[in-house]
């Protein structure tokens, strides 16, 4: 039987990012990484199943100016390892730059953003307020065919990246590899039951029993069902929701996003040229609610029933959200989104607010792409929270949700790494000093 010092359950970019941090950060050598597939990335991290953006906090306009702050932190560190990466293992395409900005339609967005500049400007000196002449110089399609008299505005700037997530993650394991080479990788393992026994924690998989003196679950939903099992987040559910795209011959030379309602926590519809292939667009994604953890993964149904509870708390807490009048439009909408023929019609309306001249035969439901985003449900108030969801335990650190998404894996690795060497009684020393110099701007 196995026993680590820290155990990682959960290969996707955020379990991955951790054991790079670990293992290039920290003298702890005796290091596991579970993961139930036979590769890294291959879930939420996976290309097709995200948006393929870093998020920095610039453009998304449903951030406050203190959130932005945050995630730009945690995601200059990615951009950082990404550029470095690129100089070093230039033959690894993991990420593409293009332009991004996001749009305001019409007066009332229009003065909304142009408010919104001057405080993101002073965190983002690269970013731009452009009018309607340089908005059509930089992305035509977005003027073309539009009313010439509605008003445009738009924020820019030249750090859009667009990254393969399950690339990153399989290029993080190769170099946490090559720091500590003692690391012991699990694939194929299903986790079935942890179990705290004193100061261990033994860990029951489809391939025998592994004991760890600490433990990180990185693994989405399930990391929610597998607290819960040990008596954490009992007061919280899951809303699965699933995002859509479609796709389209290259109609944006960047990013382009649409403004966000404030009221909803799904992203705001936007275009963005593929990680791969800057002549495929992406639109979307679509948001709608689905009864599994993994997306095309119908194993995980009830899976995601063990993890939502089923007394009546979470069930008024979920008709409480679901039926609020905005959220619930806005569901129903993304419900038709994905109905073949009738969907693609619909959500072409969507897209004309960034592309107005899109032709219906111009656009492609994307089939098997778009993954799953776990919502907590706070039963105690009966309402969705927002942001970053993580429980911390005795010993043990379950991340459900990292905000906003992949672009904060290693700033979630900071911190977790920091927990750790606590768990451990400063047995291990983390040097935070060369963590910074190398990955901070």
């Amino acid at each position: 039987m196995m026993k680590h010092d820290i155990l990682i359950v959960g290969g996707g970019v955020s379990g991955a990012a951790l054991l790079y941090t670990l293992s290039r950060y920290t003298n702890v050598k005796n290091i596991g990484l579970v993961e139930k597939y036979s590769d890294f990335g291959s879930v939420n991290s996976a290309s097709t199943m995200n948006s393929q953006t870093l998020h920095f906090g610039d453009i998304e306009t449903n951030y406050t100016i203190e959130k932005a702050r945050k995630v730009k932190r945690s995601a200059d560190m990615v951009m950082k390892y990404l550029e470095t990466e690129k100089i070093s293992n230039g033959s690894e395409k993991l990420f593409s730059k293009y332009s991004k900005m996001v749009l305001a339609v019409g007066k009332d967005q229009v003065e909304t953003l142009r408010a919104r500049y001057k405080p993101f400007s002073e965190v983002f000196p690269n970013l731009r307020m452009i009018e309607k002449d340089e908005i059509g110089k930089i992305e035509p399609r977005v003027l073309e065919g539009r009313d010439p008299n509605q008003e445009l505005l738009a924020l820019v700037t030249e750090d859009g990246y667009t990254v393969d997530f399950g690339k990153l993650s399989r290029n993080f394991i190769v170099n946490a590899k090559k720091t500590n080479p003692d690391i012991s990788f699990y694939l194929n393992t299903r986790v079935l039951k942890i179990v705290k026994d004193g100061d261990i924690f033994k860990i029951k998989t489809n391939n025998g029993e592994i004991e760890a003196s600490t433990v990180v679950i990185s693994a989405g939903g399930h990391s929610l069902m597998l607290a819960k099992s040990m008596g954490y987040g009992k007061t919280y559910s899951i809303l699965s929701m699933s995002g859509s795209f479609y796709t389209g011959p290259k109609l944006l030379n960047g990013k382009v996003y649409t403004m966000q309602v404030a009221k909803l926590p799904f992203a705001a519809i936007h275009g963005d040229p593929e990680v791969h292939d800057a002549d495929v667009t992406r639109f979307g994604p679509t948001a709608k609610p689905i009864f599994m953890l993994e997306r095309y993964n119908y194993s995980t149904f009830w899976e995601y029933w063990k993890t939502f509870g089923l007394g009546i708390k979470p069930i008024i807490s979920i008709v409480s959200i679901l039926f609020d009048k905005v959220i619930f439009g806005y569901v129903m909408k993304n419900v038709v989104y994905d109905i073949p023929s009738v969907g693609k019609r619909s959500f072409l309306k969507e897209i004309r607010k960034i592309v107005p001249n899109v032709k219906l035969s111009e656009i492609t439901f994307a089939k098997g792409v778009g993954g799953t985003r776990p919502q907590i449900i706070n039963n105690a108030i009966r309402k969705l929270e927002m942001g970053e969801a993580k429980i911390v335990g005795e010993k043990i650190i379950f991340n459900i949700t990292p905000s906003p998404g992949a672009s904060t894996c290693l700033g979630n690795a900071f911190e977790d790494t920091e927990k750790l060497m606590e768990f451990l009684n400063n047995k291990f020393t983390f040097n935070k000093e060369q963590f910074e110099k190398d990955l901070v701007l």
